[in-house]
């Protein structure tokens, strides 16, 4: 099992070659090939996160997500935001979201709370 670092964009591609063909055929955990896969995956990822990082969703735009995928309306968001005035007010980015509506939406909608700690920008529009 010739296993090496992934130093360069070259070293990744050739691991991303490599682990591709184990995508069809999984091999079994524990075999010889299953440790090998598990291996180059590490390595992949470790790479990734360190020279492709995936940015975080805006927070916005994050529950807008997850009302989409939830199938949720600008009322549904009241128990966990306030009134309904105050919904819509965030969701246009007229006000910004406070700590308790944060742990409230990583609570009750399961939105990472990392996402939603960041700076948002807030429309200057009245």
């Amino acid at each position: 099992m010739e296993i090496h670092p992934i130093r360069t964009e070259s070293d990744y591609k050739a691991a991303l070659r490599s682990v591709s063909a184990y995508f069809d055929d999984e091999p079994v955990p524990g075999s010889p090939d299953g440790d090998r896969f598990e291996i180059l995956l590490a390595l992949v990822e470790a790479y990734e996160a360190k020279h492709h990082p995936i940015d975080l969703p805006d927070p916005i735009e994050a529950i807008k997500f997850r009302m989409d995928q939830a199938g949720l309306t600008p009322k549904d968001l009241v128990p966990v935001i306030g009134r309904l005035n105050r919904v819509y007010e965030i969701l246009n980015r007229k006000r910004p979201l406070t700590l308790n509506m944060i742990w409230n939406l990583h609570k009750k909608l399961g939105i990472p709370a990392d996402c939603l700690i960041q700076p948002q920008e807030i429309s200057k529009r009245a």
